[in-house]
């Protein structure tokens, strides 16, 4: 399994990213430390990274009442990772589509 899963493209990702263009979110391995979410994001797309904060998430509880009765379940824990680039330097991930 690799350390980035997938690039994190919602509305408050891409707030954040019209604010200060050189940030970027990714969501990854929850066992992955900063210095290898760093090679990873520097490897994969070729730009330099200069810093990285992490977040983990907990999974939460949820349920919902439907005719047979109370289905609850969780949703899944995970790690996210905001990566800042070197100034001038962008990733664009709709480039391939």
């Amino acid at each position: 399994m690799g350390i980035i899963i997938k690039p994190i493209v919602t509305e408050k990702m891409t707030m954040i990213t019209e604010k200060r263009p050189n940030r970027f979110g990714f969501r990854v391995s929850p066992s992955a430390n900063k210095l290898e979410i760093k090679k990873a994001v520097e490897a994969i797309y070729n730009v330099s990274v200069v810093d990285v904060n992490t977040m983990r998430y907990s999974g939460k509880r949820k349920s919902r009442y439907t005719k047979s009765g109370v289905i609850s379940g969780r949703q899944v824990s995970y790690k996210k990772a905001i990566v800042t680039l070197k100034e001038g330097e962008v990733i664009d991930f709709f480039s391939n589509i």
